[in-house]
This record gives structure tokens, sequence and C-alpha cells, in this order.
């Protein structure tokens, strides 16, 4: 939704560690990632030649998953929300043919039918509010999101979103009459969300999943932002949020093309970081240990392999210059959040109004998109957001007891509350290091000493259940 960037981006060309040994119940599957290693499951690119000491390699029921992921349903999805004409927040919301209410109507009945498949468990409903003129805004709006919610089956309150957004715009933001089919920005997006809305709905998962078809993003992420909110006034444990946003295109604006890579934006800073806060990340050094940037790579543990066709090209910033997305609301309100783009803008083909210039087409239409693309970016999320509702939720608590002066590490954690919980396990890494290169199962206890200096290394924690799945990794701070 932020202005576009005046110049051309050009893109730049981008060890685990043995894991320790030890004898608990998790021990076993312990062995995953290095066996994910020698298994080669992991494609090349600059995700790096090996994965990380903390990958997990896909089971046979995530890869029976990932295979139902169909690129045709994503390319109709897609061009039936260009052909609405405009999308714009500020476009007719009682047409049924043309502009943001038939777009709305549209998405919800989609999601309508997924949701039968579910037997219940997954629910469909029409998020609306009011926005008051601001900004982008000029009159009283009616901002709708549409939210399939799948409940998790026995921790509902653990929650992971996964979004893109209807809306879409032409060159000039608040041109809602004109043509602005937004295919790429952003109906690629709501296709990954409808697509594991119908991939999910036969599923059952521990933790609740909510795709959303959020809108306003354009005029200033309202729609998010009014999701985050009601999940905050809910008490929802948001553990996780990924927007799709410019997913459908693997062709650069100079013709390049990139078709098994997709960028993630993950924050270092947390935006809604506090000044004490602030005083133990500097004195501690964590400004690579966000709970955004934990998430990227769990990202990274799960979904960048042979499974998903993908390389998942971390990128350590909130956001590319000058933008902004709909994952921002969720880091305003302290949820770890990251946002899924394409590795290359075609600016020609985003935000502009459809037309012919110097015999050079414009616009964001539907034969600029790559839906094999699309569809493996789908297969992304869906290896990310299955394994995250089904592994046990990210560890609280965890700190480094420094009571007192010492050249070994102690970590503590509170136990979680999973039924099939099966233990924890301590990771590490050199300060330089920007994945983790150590694990060691620790099993189910609340404390653990390392005999390595916490001065030297950075150390994480996460838990494992019966079944192998793992958390993503818990960032200590200092307790005494």
């Amino acid at each position: 939704m932020s202005p576009q960037p005046r110049g051309t981006n050009r893109r730049t060309v981008l060890a685990a560690g043995a894991a320790g040994a030890a004898a608990t119940a998790a021990a076993g599957a312990a062995a995953a990632p290095a066996a994910a290693a020698a298994s080669g499951d992991r494609p090349s690119g600059h995700g790096g030649d090996r994965p990380p000491a903390t990958a997990q390699r896909p089971g046979r029921e995530l890869r029976a998953l990932l295979a139902e992921v169909d690129a045709d349903r994503i390319e109709a999805d897609v061009r039936r929300l260009a052909a609405f004409g405009t999308r714009h927040t500020l476009s007719a919301q009682d047409d049924p043919d043309r502009g943001i209410g038939a777009a709305r109507d549209w998405i919800h009945r989609r999601l309508r039918h997924h949701a039968a498949a579910s037997g219940g468990r997954m629910t469909v409903e029409l998020q609306s509010y009011v926005q008051q003129p601001a900004g982008r805004i000029p009159e009283p709006t009616r901002i709708t999101n549409v939210v399939a919610t799948l409940r998790g089956d026995t921790d509902p309150d653990r929650v992971y979103v996964v979004s893109g957004h209807y809306d879409s715009r032409a060159s000039d933001v608040m041109d809602a009459t004109s043509d602005a089919p937004g295919a790429d920005d952003d109906a690629s997006g709501v296709a990954v969300a409808m697509e594991l809305a119908r991939v999910l709905a036969r599923r059952r998962t521990a933790a609740t999943i909510v795709l959303a078809a959020v809108a306003g993003e354009e005029q200033g992420l309202y729609g998010a932002a009014h999701l985050a909110e009601q999940l905050r006034l809910r008490g929802a444990r948001v553990q996780g949020m990924f927007t799709n946003d410019i997913v459908g295109s693997s062709t650069a604006d100079d013709g390049t093309r990139d078709p098994r890579t997709v960028r993630l934006f993950a924050e270092g800073v947390p935006t809604a970081e506090t000044p004490d806060e602030a005083d133990v990340r500097r004195a501690v050094g964590g400004e690579n240990d966000s709970p955004a940037r934990q998430l990227a790579r769990f990202v990274r543990d799960v979904a960048d392999n042979r499974a998903t066709g993908m390389d998942v090209r971390v990128i350590y910033r909130r956001d590319r210059y000058l933008r902004g997305g709909d994952h921002i609301p969720f880091l305003e309100r302290r949820f770890p959040a990251a946002r899924f783009t394409e590795p290359a803008e075609d600016y020609a083909h985003q935000h502009q109004d459809v037309r012919v210039e110097d015999g050079k087409q414009y616009g964001d239409l539907p034969e600029f998109c790559d839906f094999g693309y699309i569809a493996r970016v789908a297969r992304v999320n869906l290896a990310t957001v299955w394994t995250l509702a089904q592994a046990p939720g990210t560890p609280t608590g965890a700190g480094i007891d420094t009571s007192a002066l010492t050249n070994d590490t102690e970590l503590v954690w509170d136990r979680g509350t999973e039924p099939d919980l099966a233990g924890y396990e301590v990771v590490w890494r050199e300060t330089t290091e920007p994945e983790w290169t150590h694990v060691e199962p620790v099993g189910d206890v609340t404390r653990h000493t390392v005999r390595k200096s916490k001065d030297n290394l950075f150390f994480g924690v996460r838990a494992v259940n019966r079944e192998g799945h793992r958390s993503p990794v818990a960032f200590p701070v200092p307790r005494r």
C-alpha cells in the first residue's frame, strides 16, 4: 500500500552441525534433520547447500497434503478475481458483477463451499466495520474481511494466520472506477489462502488456523488491522502470521526468471518493543532473534525443501523499501508475523492503469502471472502452517539463569500444556551464524545446563511432540 519506488530494483545474489545425543522420548525423532541433509531434501539455491540443524523433514501426511495443491484451481481463482474489473476499497459494494462488493461475495461463497467439507470444524464469516475518514479513506467506508477459521482440536486458542488482500488499485490510489484487475497484487495471495482452505478443510489440527482475505490494504492496511485487533480482543494466542502479497510472478522487470524462490521478509528489532525490552536486546545482542526471525527460521526448517520445490530466501527487513504489508498490524500487536513476496517485482504490472504505451502492456493482468509458481508458494505456506498447527506451541518463559557468574549456560523455561508433549531440545549457534547449527535433545524437563559459555553463543529452546513435530525456537532472556 505504500508509495511505489521510482527506480528499478535489481536482485542481489544471495552449517549444519551435528545434533547432540541424549536418550529421551524425542531422541529418535531428533535424527530427522540429519536424515534430511543426507537425503538431499533441500533444493539448491541461495537457501544454502545443507539444511539447518533444526530442519524438519516433511512426513508422509504432509507430502500428501502438498500434492493436493492445484495450480489450475489457483489460476481459476486469480482469473475470476481479476474479472471483477476493479476491487478498489472505495468501489461499489452492491454491484453484483463489478467492484469490491462482488469480489467479497464471491470469495465468501467459495470459502463456504470449501468449509462444507469440514464437518463443522471450519467456519466462514464476513468481518465488517465502518472506517471513518482517514488518510486514503475520504468518507465513511465499510471494510469487510472474509475469514475462514479451522478450529483446532486440542489447543484452539493458539492461532496461526495466513492472509492475502483482495482489494486492488490503479495508478492513482484514489481511483475507484478505472480497471484495476490486481491479478498479482493481490489476487495471487488471496488464491493461496483460498487453496489452503480447500486443502485443509478435511483435516484436523491441534491449533487453530485462520485463512483470510482482507480488504483496505492499499488504502492503509485497514482490514488486516481490524483482523489483528479482533484476535487480540478475543485473547487469541497468535503465534504466527503470514501475509502473501504479490506472490504471482517469477519474472523480474528485466525479464529474468527465478521460479523456485520466494522471499520472506522478517523484522529484527520488534516493531512493538518496549524500552525495557530494548535494553535487554542491546545487552544480549538479540537483534537477529526476534519472534519474527524465529518464525522465519521455522519456515526454512519445514518448507525449504524438495517437497515444496522452493527456496525460501529470508530477508532481514520488515518489508521492502518504502513499502508495507498486512503483517505490520500484527507486529504492532506483538504477534510474530512475516511477509511472503515474489523474488523480484515487475512494476509495470502492479499499481498501474491498464494500457499499452510505446508498445508495452501495462497493468496487473492475469497473463503476467505464473500459476505454477503461485502453487509452489501455496505449498510453502501449507507446509509451514500445517506443521505449526500440529506441533507444540513456542515455549514460554525461556530464560538464561544469570544469578551467578559461570562459564556454563543454564537454560530454564515453562512446561507446555499440550497432551502429546514429549520433551524439549536446546539449540545454539555462533553469534555470527544466521541459523541454528546444533541441537541437543534434553527430555521432558524445564531446566538444562549446557557446558558452553552464554557469552560466546546464542541459545534457544524448542518443544517436541510424540509425532516428532517441533515448535519454533524461543530465544531466552536473562533471568535471576
